[in-house]
């Protein structure tokens, strides 16, 4: 049984500033987003873990290392990356809506095929990307545990597909800034969520 400790990174400039879209943008983290992955740090304190990867922008790279403990093999996969959200990104929701109200109606109804954004990925793009790194995790590591740093669409995209949701309610599933998801995959790839969203 492969054991994913799987985090969202820690609060970023743009989070901070009424939650804009950060999607592929390489956005840094604040003094609180900083404070954030130190308390995943203590949460994670003596978890031996077999190995911790990233996505490769700076917020969740800056948050593995700290969470971590600085473990000294941590590696960055492009599949671990945030969604791109095209012309959303840098915006509030409040002001792409409304800038274009059809392009958000179609995304929150339907995300399975329709690009966010208008130019950016599709939830089935997102979860095929993301679905292809965890099988390859749990083959290099069928009995391990290992630490997960991610962003928050591809994290609540890819539960919500093993959860049998439909991805159109992925919105449902919170996980705040370097809180602390736990989860287990089993051989064939089945999935059991443990812990959601725990900070203590």
């Amino acid at each position: 049984m492969l054991h994913i400790y799987l985090l969202r990174h820690g609060e970023t400039f743009w989070n901070a500033d009424g939650n804009r879209y950060c999607g592929a943008t390489d956005i840094g983290l604040t003094e609180k987003g900083l404070e954030q992955a130190h308390l995943a740090a203590k949460l994670l304190k003596g978890i031996a873990f077999d190995a911790v990867y990233t996505s490769p922008l700076q917020r969740a790279h800056h948050t593995a290392t700290i969470a971590s403990g600085n473990h000294p093999g941590i590696t960055v996969d492009q599949r671990l990356i945030e969604a791109s959200f095209g012309e959303w990104e840098g915006k509030t929701r409040a002001e792409f809506i409304a800038e274009n109200p059809k392009l958000w109606d179609a995304w929150a109804h339907e995300p399975d095929y329709a690009r966010a954004g208008g130019t950016g990925e599709t939830a089935v793009e997102i979860v095929t990307r993301v679905d292809d790194f965890f099988n390859e995790v749990l083959q290099k590591h069928p009995d391990g545990t290992v630490l997960v740093v991610a962003h928050n669409a591809v994290n609540r995209f890819y539960m919500a597909w093993k959860l049998g949701m439909p991805l159109k309610n992925y919105r449902q599933i919170v996980q705040e800034n370097s809180s602390v998801t736990l989860f287990s995959l089993d051989p064939q790839g089945e999935f059991s969520l443990l812990k959601l969203n725990c900070r203590s």
